[in-house]
């Protein structure tokens, strides 16, 4: 059960994420309001990065591959 909370959480970061141009260029930001044992996981993983003092977390390109791989397992359509 918890590997699929991991994923959901993973696949909710993506879907509610933004992007912010941070001078270098850009990422992709999402706000980290998850259980913080999921996304200990996820930054573990290195699908997701940030600082235990931000209230954002950034995804990776290695977690913006997964959540899209999640997406298409899920049947869910990016907008």
């Amino acid at each position: 059960m918890k590997d699929q909370i991991d994923e959901l959480t993973l696949l909710l970061l993506h879907l509610t994420s933004f992007t912010e141009d941070y001078g270098l260029g850009n990422a992709q930001r999402s706000w980290k309001g998850y259980p913080f044992e999921s996304l200990n996981e996820l930054t573990e993983n290195d699908y997701i990065r940030g600082s235990k003092q931000s209230k954002s977390v950034y995804l990776t390109e290695k977690g913006i591959e997964q959540a899209k791989k999640l997406m298409k397992e899920y049947n869910i359509e990016e907008q």
